[in-house]
């Protein structure tokens, strides 16, 4: 354990865990957060799931040898395939971002009486691995999945309409080249959307089932207004991070819910490209990253 509290390790294939550990943040005062994009070996998703339970083993493992007495996985591939792997390789809690999107939208359900159908939008990979179908159907949920591969690389090249947190300029003015960029990415959101809603009649949540949507919630929310069927909204990041929040209460680990416990800090590694990390780290992580190292893990 760090002198302030708990080390809590978060890793990802690349960016889009930040949003995770943005969420996390608040709720871990007092506690050390160090963060692995495995930038040199993404994306999973095109990997066997062999090969992504090797990748996830060895970022744990990096992330315990720097301290990690928790460990987050803010990935939903690495979440769908080597979850039981790690609970079962490591000694310490894992938490992954599928189960508790899950369960928040199981609640969401609960509280508007509705039957329990819920429509997730994730990348082709994690579709394709039907985890959040799984997760779904053993909270008495039926889910209508949809893959939207085009969302991220359009969050990656900044086209989602807003500024995001960490990339607000003051003085900045819009230009005609944002707008264009916005347009096109609610174009693409009204037609994924469009075909969704039409293949889930019955859904009254959404659950956000990869960690670049979150930057793309106001306009989805707002899509959905457009097309006539405002449901309510599950960010699997803020999820993830209330699960979090919940495991350091229940095994007393760190300054969980102390108010003096002082802000959490941060350090971050990257398996390649830091320079893109150090760049693009902001638009997710609503803050600078400011230094991120470079470690080798290895094919």
């Amino acid at each position: 354990m760090n002198a302030t509290g708990l080390t809590i390790g978060v890793f990802d294939s690349g960016f889009g865990g930040l949003t995770v550990l943005r969420e996390l943040l608040p709720l871990a005062a007092g506690s050390h957060c160090v963060y692995l994009g495995d930038t040199a070996r993404l994306p999973y998703g095109s990997k066997s799931r062999e090969t992504i339970v090797r990748y996830a083993l060895s970022s744990a493992r990096f992330l315990q040898q720097r301290g990690a007495e928790l460990l987050v996985v803010a990935c939903n591939t690495a979440t769908a395939l080597a979850l039981d792997d790690l609970r079962e390789a490591l000694t310490i809690p894992v938490v992954g971002v599928i189960q508790p999107g899950v369960e928040a939208a199981s609640a969401a359900c609960r509280e508007q009486g509705t039957a329990g159908e819920v429509l997730v939008l994730a990348t082709q990979a994690t579709i394709e691995s039907h985890a959040y179908a799984r997760a779904c159907a053993k909270l008495g949920l039926k889910a209508i999945e949809k893959a939207c591969p085009l969302l991220v690389p359009l969050v990656e090249e900044g086209w989602i309409g807003e500024e995001a947190p960490g990339e607000k300029m003051p003085g900045r003015i819009a230009s005609a080249g944002d707008a264009a960029r916005a347009s096109v990415t609610a174009q693409v959101l009204r037609i994924y959307l469009g075909e969704a809603l039409q293949e889930a009649p019955a859904s009254r949540a959404l659950l956000l089932g990869c960690t670049h949507y979150p930057l793309l919630r106001q306009a989805i929310e707002r899509t959905l207004v457009e097309l006539g069927r405002p449901l309510r909204v599950i960010d699997s990041a803020q999820a993830t991070a209330r699960a979090v929040e919940r495991v350091l209460s229940e095994q007393g680990m760190g300054h969980a819910g102390r108010s003096d416990a002082g802000d959490a800090t941060c350090e971050f590694f990257a398996t390649d490209s830091v320079q893109k990390f150090e760049r693009l780290g902001p638009r997710f992580l609503g803050r600078p990253v400011g230094k991120v190292q470079l470690v080798d893990l290895g094919g």
